[in-house]
């Protein structure tokens, strides 16, 4: 059976990539590039290198732009999932909309480059995140030199780009999204142990033979990050066909810093939160109405940080991949024209 699920997944994969817009031809207000940074890691010492896919339109975009951080177990194509003509691609979208986008793939995952597992934290993880953001001011992605980068994290992405916007002070807007600072410890504490395994022992992701420290899920489990939302069944499939995989040390640091303590208050620049209301693992306990969602947060962030809030009604946790998913790009897009215009 397991060589069926192999050829399964493989088969998969490779038509949801045939039926995305991946090229200017299908869609030429848009051009999306690969690029690959080199980064500095482990005090310094190391010399990595960064993957992402960089989304403008054609033509020029504003002078902001977005830097999209993954969350665990996922890669770069959480923000350009191959599936149903880029409909829920947010790079696309954004840059149908005149913004630019870069979608990196985090350290261990996707074309990055893989270290030591032991070696990745999310202090770390940040770090390299503030590397990349200060490689787009620079003009090293697209030969533009962008004025201004706004983070935007999903779920453990969230928790690095949090430290990187609290700890660097490289940026100039951050939004958060599948996070909160009251998250259902015991629902992740059980992820971990039912729906999660070594992507040594993966079908697919165990071919890269790296070492036992990288983890991701098991095949078919990927329902557990829409749970309780609204979601396309083949949407769910795609995720499970594109997931990525995480070092487990990346927890030790980034749960007790990036969620539960108030590291947030170090931020100065202004912060959104835009979750799904039925997000049952990162916003348990805030997410029933936007009022209760900017009360229970409030206190986590500084003024200057001008915290505001957005709920997609009836989203899980995956809330980029949801049946409403235009709704959540749409109003990330309101708040990014009202704070950085131009």
């Amino acid at each position: 059976m397991r060589p069926l699920r192999v050829l399964g997944s493989a088969l998969f994969t490779c038509l949801t990539l045939l039926a995305s817009p991946l090229t200017a031809a299908a869609e030429p207000q848009v051009r999306c590039t690969e690029t690959k940074l080199p980064v500095s890691f482990g005090l310094g010492l190391l010399r990595q290198t960064v993957h992402g896919t960089h989304c403008a339109p054609v033509g020029g975009a504003s002078g902001t732009v977005q830097l999209l951080v993954h969350g665990g177990t996922y890669n770069r194509h959480y923000w350009n999932l191959p599936y149903a003509q880029g409909r829920y691609s947010y790079q696309r979208d954004m840059a149908r909309a005149g913004q630019a986008t870069f979608a990196m793939d985090a350290l261990g995952s996707g074309e990055s480059s893989k270290p030591l597992s032991a070696l990745i934290t999310g202090t770390a993880q940040a770090g390299v995140v503030d590397q990349v953001a200060a490689k787009l001011r620079a003009g090293a992605v697209g030969g533009v030199k962008y004025r201004k980068v706004v983070l935007v994290g999903h779920s453990m992405g969230s928790g690095i780009a949090l430290l990187a916007a609290a700890l660097h002070h490289g940026v100039d807007g951050v939004v958060l999204t599948g996070m909160t600072h009251s998250m259902d410890l015991l629902a992740l504490t059980g992820i971990f142990v039912k729906g999660i395994t070594p992507s040594l022992l993966d079908p697919v992701l165990g071919g890269r033979s790296l070492d036992p420290g990288y983890l991701t899920t098991w095949p078919g489990t990927r329902g557990v990050f829409h749970e309780g939302g609204s979601v396309e069944p083949e949407v769910v499939r795609a995720d499970d066909a594109t997931k990525d995989q995480v070092a487990a040390t990346v927890v030790a640091d980034l749960l007790p810093f990036g969620f539960i303590l108030p590291v947030s208050k170090a931020i100065k620049v202004p912060v959104l939160i835009a979750n799904g209301d039925k997000d049952n693992l990162f916003c348990a306990y805030s997410c029933a109405d936007e009022q209760t969602l900017l009360a229970r947060e409030k206190p986590y962030f500084s003024p200057e940080a001008k915290l505001a809030v957005h709920l997609v009604r009836g989203a899980g946790h995956a809330v980029a991949l949801g049946r409403d998913a235009a709704v959540h790009r749409t109003a990330i897009r309101d708040w990014l024209k009202s704070n950085f215009p131009g």
